[in-house]
This record gives C-alpha cells, structure tokens and sequence, in this order.
C-alpha cells in the first residue's frame, strides 16, 4: 500500500502544523466568546428593565457602541505589536480583555442595574466592556494564523472553531430559558439577567484559562517575525496601505461584513420572539431545533473543512454560499404556502419539514463559517508575502473596523423592525397575536436579508485571486524569502 503523501510533501512546502489538543485548547476561545455574545445579546433587556431605556434609544446606543467597538479594533494592534514580556503577548491579552469586560459586565447587569441609574450608566459601562472585548476578540483571530499554515489543517481549526461557536450559545440558552427563566417566573426581570451574567462570566472565565493554555507553546517571539531585516514600529499607513493593497482582504471584507449584518440582526432576541413566539407560536421550538441540530451541524462543518482542505478556503465560500442561498430562498416560499403555526404542532408534516430545512441551514451556514475561518488566515500569509511584515493584528483589526462599523446596524436594524410594528416601549413577547405586518417584517429580516448578504459575497469573490494554486505559491515565497533573510543574517554575522 503507498504511503498518504501530507501537503508539505504534495506541495513542496514545510508547513508549520499545530497538535489536536492545542487546536482544541484554542477553539475553547468559543466559551470566551460565545458566553459574553449570549450574556451581551440581553443587553437590550438589562437596558430596559434595568436602566429604564426605551427601545429607540436602545437600538442608538448599541448602534454607537458597535462602531466604537470597531474603531478601538486597529488601535488594538498597535498594542499588540508593542507588548512582548516574559510570559509572551497572547496570554497577557486575553487574560486582561477578559477581566476589563468582566468587570464592565458584571457592573451593568448586576451591580448598577435597577439602582435608579439611566441611559448615561449603561452606556459608560457598554463602552467599558466593548475595550475589554476588542483586546481578547482580535487577539483571538490572530491565532489560527500563527498556530498552522498548512491548508489542510487550518480549515480543521475552523471546524473546532465552529464546533464550539455553535455548541456554547445553543447550551448557554438551554441553560438560561430552560432553568434559568422559569426560575424568575418565566419573565425577563432584573433576577434573571443577574443570574444570566454570573453564569456567563463564569464560563468565559474557564474558556479564557484553557485558551492561554493551548496558545502557550506558540506565545514566543519567532512567531511574530516579519521578512524584513529591521523591525519598525507601527504606523497609520500600514494599516492604510493593507487596506488599499491587500485584495483578498478587501473581498472578505465586503463577503463576510455582509453575512454577518444579516445573520446578527436574524439572531437578536427581538426577532427570535417575533418569529418563534408570535410567528410559529412556541418558543420552545427554537430551543428544541438548538438541540437537535448539534452533531448534524458539526459533522457539516466537518465536511466543509475536508472540502476547503482539498479546493481551497475561497472556493469553499463560494460552493457553500450558493447552497446556503438556495436552502433560504426555499425555506421563505414554505413560509409563505403554509400556515407557519401548524409548525408549531409537534410531529405535524409542517414541522419536520421546516426542522430538516432548518437543519441544512445551519449545516451550510457552519461549512461557510469555516471556511471563513481558513481564508482570514490565508488574507495575513498573503499580507506577509505581499509586504514583508508579519501584522495579523493589522489584517484583523482593519477588516474588523470596517465589519463592526457595517455590523453595527444588526441592533438598529432589528429595534427599527420592532418599532415599525409598533413596539416603541415595550418588547415583543411570546404568545401575541401574529398580524400581517410582523409575518412580513419578521420573513424580511429572518430569510430576505441573509440572501441579499449572501448576492454580495459571490459579487466579492469573483474579484477575489487568492484560491488555493496561488496559497500554495505564496507559502513558496515566504518560506524562500525567509530562508534568504536568514542567509543573510549568518553572512553579516560571519563579516
């Protein structure tokens, strides 16, 4: 039998490959996260009923903090490129975001809330945790870059990514609606959103410790070298040159910042209310689909790493992308034929059918994500091949201010869906009488905005070069250049 050749031997390149626990131990990062986006997705609720904000206000404020959250994310990457102490960068990131967020949360959900405190309270501590989640976010995207390059395996870190960005919000919210609310007589209040943050902090806390643990064998200073011989501190314009120069960034950047403003205002607690507790009418449908969509959805993300490994991250967007169109536009024109409260009846025809539509969502939507994954990384192999400095907190944290600026809107977005339906100063609740007008509004944010996200990554990726020939010829360039730089090194030494 012939021996598996690996793709260091296929493509004549010595890829620097990370082990399965490390890959694991990083995906962790998934608790940190995922944890702080369930606890953060109530913040509209904390405002409410904690700091008595009107929904329209809401939606401004969150709106304003989004786009601040943008712009302290390039800032973060000259801190980055200056911290260097004995016990690296990676961890000394991570563990200060999280306890600067930490604290931030914990003052707006707990000890500030429900005090007599307004609008001004709540935001300074919105802002407080937005620079804690900028510094343990962006430090977080810059790993998968420095732990592996090898095509292969970096859709595999995608996977795990995914794996734990799909499974931590959907047990979180098992946890908080199904033992945590009925707790607090089913009725988001003050008791409930207290309770919520303890356990959402708490599980950050454990995410946060396994991460700095995963990363540690690559929180060393040749991790972080550039090509060039003399290492020059950081400026404005190299942020503005990767932007103006870096094409596969710039088609990211319009891909996922599209997908992302239609999937976050799909997600926000507004609309699941409007769709599963007015639209469907039982909430515990969206519940019942999070739990039965686990291992299906990861053995999908699992088959798009292995497609992405084989054609290339950017082709992987690209197939997935188109399924994910279909399966949407379908989903909408059920929603339309049908009467969308027979899905609400448990094993009716109607239901399975949304449950397996539902089901192929999800799949496609974690092998894009994955994906994703893989391509971010490829955008800073090529930023190093390109310009010959090693800045993946540069690459990040520019996609990321023009993505969170763009994102921003996802609460306005989905508080101005609710106000146009006339929820000016309340919520919308589960059990309410389902009008023409929400069915409309709620089928329009739900599956008409994913669609035109989705129009606008295969617009960008026709532009986009960088498939998987020429990420095999840029890791050529580098490992040449690199080996040139060293040469010259040893020659200067000898003189």
């Amino acid at each position: 039998m012939s021996k598996k050749l690996t793709a260091s031997e296929i493509d004549g390149v010595a890829y620097r490959r990370a082990k399965t626990w490390q890959i694991i131990l990083y995906a962790c990062n998934g608790l940190v996260g995922m944890s702080i986006y369930s606890l953060i997705n109530l913040a509209s609720y904390s405002a409410s009923i904690g700091y008595g904000v009107t929904t329209i206000v809401i939606g401004y404020i969150l709106t304003c903090t989004r786009i601040l959250d943008g712009v302290t994310d390039p800032l973060l990457a000259f801190v980055y490129d200056r911290v260097n102490t004995r016990f690296g960068k990676l961890r000394i990131l991570l563990i200060s975001g999280y306890l600067i967020e930490a604290a931030a949360l914990l003052c707006m959900f707990i000890l500030f809330s429900g005090k007599g405190f307004g609008w001004i309270t709540f935001t300074f501590f919105y802002v407080i945790y937005v620079i804690g989640y900028t510094i343990t976010n962006m430090t977080a995207q810059t790993i998968p870059a420095i732990m592996s390059n090898d095509p292969k395996q970096r859709p595999v870190i995608g996977v795990w990514t995914t794996a734990f960005n799909y499974f931590v919000p959907m047990i979180l919210m098992m946890v908080l609606n199904m033992a945590l609310l009925p707790m607090f007589g089913g009725e988001y209040n003050q008791g409930f959103l207290a309770a919520a943050c303890i356990v959402c902090l708490a599980v950050a806390a454990f995410g946060t410790a396994l991460v700095c643990i995963g990363v540690s064998s690559f929180d060393k200073p040749e991790y972080f070298e550039g090509l060039e011989k003399k290492k020059e501190k950081l400026k404005i314009k190299d942020m503005l040159d990767v932007l103006a120069h870096n094409r596969p960034l710039q088609c990211y950047i319009v891909s996922n910042a599209s997908d992302k403003l239609a999937q976050q205002t799909a997600s926000q607690s507004v609309i699941t209310t409007l769709l599963f507790g007015i639209v469907i009418g039982n909430m515990g449908i969206s519940t019942m689909l999070t739990v039965i969509s686990m291992i299906p959805s990861i053995l999908f993300a699992a088959v798009g790493a292995r497609y992405a490994g084989r054609h290339g991250s950017r082709k992987g967007i690209v197939t997935w992308t188109w399924i994910s169109m279909i399966i949407s536009v379908v989903t909408l024109l059920f929603f339309i034929v049908i009467d969308p409260g027979q899905i609400a009846v448990m094993m009716s025809p109607a239901m399975i059918l949304y449950v397996v539509l539902t089901l192929l969502q999800n799949g496609s939507n974690m092998c894009i994500t994955t994906s994703n994954t893989a391509f971010m990384a490829d955008t800073i192999d090529y930023e190093l091949d390109r310009s010959g400095r090693y800045v993946p907190a540069v690459v990040t944290g520019t996609y990321s201010l023009i993505d969170k600026v763009i994102t921003a809107f996802s609460a306005t977005v989905a508080a101005g869906a609710a106000a146009l339906l006339g929820y000016t100063t309340t919520m919308p609740q589960p059990g309410e009488v389902c009008t023409g007008a929400i069915f409309r509004v709620t089928m329009a944010v739900k599956f008409g905005m994913p669609i035109i996200g989705w129009l606008c990554t295969l617009a960008a990726m026709r532009f986009c070069k960088l498939n998987k020939e020429e990420m095999i010829s840029v890791q050529k360039r580098i490992a040449e250049k690199k080996e040139k730089a060293r040469h010259e090194v040893i020659m200067e030494h000898l003189k």
